[in-house]
């Protein structure tokens, strides 16, 4: 079966869902190139930028009220804690990934890189969520905290941190079905199974070239 030597697969997902890991088992299994907050540190080299000036702002929009003085009165970088504003950063960001993606076939994670490459001809975005109870699950298992209290508090915060950050850069609502290519149930199968579901849209997406 032919797949495009430069397809691109984008994961967006729930805190918790598994994107990450499902993004580098999805790497392997179609010999891509991964990405994930590697992008910030290519972007950081490549634009002569420290990573950590990239990381301050990773998948964070701009606060409410310095979108306001930018939109008003142009005069938000006097309240930014560099000398770069996030949608500068996003806008290198979008570069880098436009660069990446034009070198070879890769998979992203997050940072909106479906919605920065929505005109690439062998883009697949994915959207991976599961009940809130099934993350918790995961978030616990992989030590990211220590109960189900806190499990939850962090998934409904970085849940809303990435639907801010999604919906002010794209204008498109974060996890929304029609915004996908597939929207999955990350929890009804283990990660081989997502994977060979992926596997089979893709092949006969594509497998007709």
């Amino acid at each position: 079966m032919n797949i495009p030597s430069d397809l691109i697969i984008v994961v967006g997902r729930q805190f918790g869902s598994g994107g990450r890991r499902l993004g580098t088992a999805l790497a392997r299994e179609f010999g891509l190139e991964y990405y994930d907050k590697e992008v910030l540190s290519e972007a950081a080299s490549q634009f002569g930028y420290t990573p950590d000036v990239f990381a301050r702002y990773d998948e964070k929009r701009p606060s409410a009220l310095r979108s306001l003085l930018s939109n008003t009165f142009g005069i938000a970088e006097a309240y930014d804690t560099s000398s770069l504003s996030s949608e500068s950063i996003y806008n290198i960001q979008s570069q880098v990934i436009r660069k990446l993606a034009s070198r070879s076939g890769c998979v992203f994670v997050g940072r909106s890189a479906d919605y920065i490459l929505r005109d690439h001809p062998h883009l697949v975005s994915i959207f991976l969520h599961a009940p809130v109870e099934k993350r918790v699950e995961a978030i616990i298992k992989r030590g990211d905290a220590d109960s189900l209290e806190r499990g939850e508090e962090l998934a409904r915060r970085f849940d809303r941190k990435r639907e801010d950050f999604y919906n002010y850069f794209t204008g498109r609502a974060w996890g929304r079905s029609d915004n996908y290519h597939l929207s999955l149930d990350a929890s009804l199968l283990d990660d081989d199974g997502v994977v060979r579901v992926i596997r089979a849209f893709i092949e006969s997406r594509f497998g007709g070239m």
